[in-house]
């Protein structure tokens, strides 16, 4: 008589490490996309940002906006000495969120913060980090929430959301950071945006 032995093997796998992210969205202002300030691109790619909030946002542990709000002094402009035109003035049109993005970003209130920075006349503030009250905020939700990758995208490339991932580096946050590049038009084709990628060895996404 010929016995069958059936032996099944049970092979415990390592848990798939869950991914805790955050939405980072630099200056998604209208000034930025057709007002005095306007950045090639920013329209369609904030009206694409948009979209992507509206299908993914749920994703996320938490949505992060920043956004200039410049008093009608601000060292930033060319009136007082800076590279810029007026922007961003608080309270203006052109300081507002972007609309299409706007109606996106209230259907989830429990997930958005906004935070402003560039409110002092003597102090230029590209990176939301530069701003103390707002990158203590940012840390407590990325210390809260376990957060281990960090999404960025926003205007301009190559200026406020460049800055904006440096700072993060230098702090050596325990996070991925993440580059969301069809939502970041740069001032300069995305020159420099895809330098601190290669030399940072960042993740992307096109």
């Amino acid at each position: 008589m010929i016995y069958s032995l059936n032996i099944t093997q049970w092979i415990i796998l390592p848990p798939i490490p869950m991914t805790n992210k955050i939405l980072l969205i630099i200056d998604p202002q209208i000034d930025f996309i057709n007002g005095t300030l306007p950045v090639p691109g920013a329209e369609g790619a904030m009206n694409s940002l948009a979209d992507y909030v509206m299908l993914n946002g749920k994703e996320y542990e938490h949505i992060i906006v920043t956004a200039d709000r410049h008093p009608m002094r601000h060292c930033s402009f060319k009136s007082e000495g800076g590279k810029w035109p007026l922007h961003c003035i608080a309270d203006s049109v052109g300081a507002a969120i972007w609309p299409a993005l706007m109606n996106e970003l209230v259907a989830l209130p429990d997930k958005v913060s906004v935070l402003h920075k560039g409110q002092d006349t003597y102090r230029e503030e590209y990176s939301i980090f530069k701003n103390k009250d707002a990158a203590e905020k940012i840390l407590k939700i990325i210390e809260s929430k376990n957060i281990n990758r960090l999404d960025i995208c926003g205007i301009a490339g190559d200026v406020c959301v460049a800055d904006s991932i440096c700072d993060p580096l230098a702090l050596d946050l325990k996070c991925k950071i993440n580059v969301l590049k069809s939502f970041s038009p740069s001032l300069d084709g995305g020159k420099t945006l895809d330098k601190l990628i290669t030399t940072h060895g960042l993740s992307f996404e096109k």
